[in-house]
């Protein structure tokens, strides 16, 4: 949450990740669910993540129906479209309460990694974000041209291929611009320093303890 250290963030991403994994039995993974979007709630996310985890359980949903004519246990489809959905709402939790420059300081000062791989890897959550965006711009450039999508559930899911083009196009110039720019500024030839004052506190150690205590119960009873 924003109150935590952004390292305390990562690491109950990761682990909400690991459960779903572990788990294969719908309940809990259904009480994983609900425990993040209490956490949503409580973060003050709520408005601003609503329509994106609808429109996630709604792909879940698809995802858990397609495998059922290919003779998938029932119980089995529901437990693959919710730990989709339980991977994907972790991250996007994750998107909303957590500033990267802050989470960059910490995987350099607390977790001890070269700044060149923390700052790899924050740059790709970074464009996570500009994804999203940028798939909006495209839709309603689409929309502006005269395309009208499909009530067909299928046929739409079919249609956002569509968009794939335009993306992957702007996601290679994006990266060329920023691999320039990089360059010019000689990434990587001197030692990185940071302004953030970050450290651990008291909530951000309890919850620590309650991921390594939840953790052994999931690998116990799973």
């Amino acid at each position: 949450m924003k109150n935590l250290a952004p390292l305390c963030n990562l690491l109950l991403t990761i682990m909400l990740s690991v459960w779903t994994v572990l788990l294969w039995n719908p309940l809990p993974l259904a009480a994983l669910l609900a425990l993040e979007l209490i956490l949503i709630g409580y973060a003050g996310q709520a408005g601003k993540l609503a329509r994106p985890v609808l429109g996630l359980s709604l792909v879940a949903g698809f995802f858990a129906v397609i495998q059922l004519p290919f003779d998938v246990a029932i119980p089995t489809a529901i437990a693959s479209g919710l730990k989709m959905m339980v991977m994907t709402v972790a991250f996007l939790l994750l998107f909303a309460t957590t500033k990267l420059p802050g989470l960059t300081a910490a995987l350099v000062k607390q977790a001890r990694i070269p700044y060149e791989y923390a700052f790899l890897f924050t740059s790709a959550l970074r464009f996570v974000p500009d994804f999203l965006a940028e798939s909006q711009a495209v839709r309603e450039a689409q929309t502006c041209r005269g395309y009208v999508p499909s009530r067909n559930p299928v046929k739409r899911l079919i249609s956002y291929a569509a968009l794939v083009e335009p993306m992957v196009l702007r996601a290679i110039s994006r990266s060329e611009t920023m691999a320039m720019s990089l360059e010019l500024r000689g990434f990587g030839s001197a030692r990185r320093t940071f302004s953030q004052q970050i450290e651990f506190h008291g909530r951000d150690y309890l919850v620590l303890t309650l991921l390594a205590a939840m953790t052994a119960v999931v690998v116990l009873y799973r």
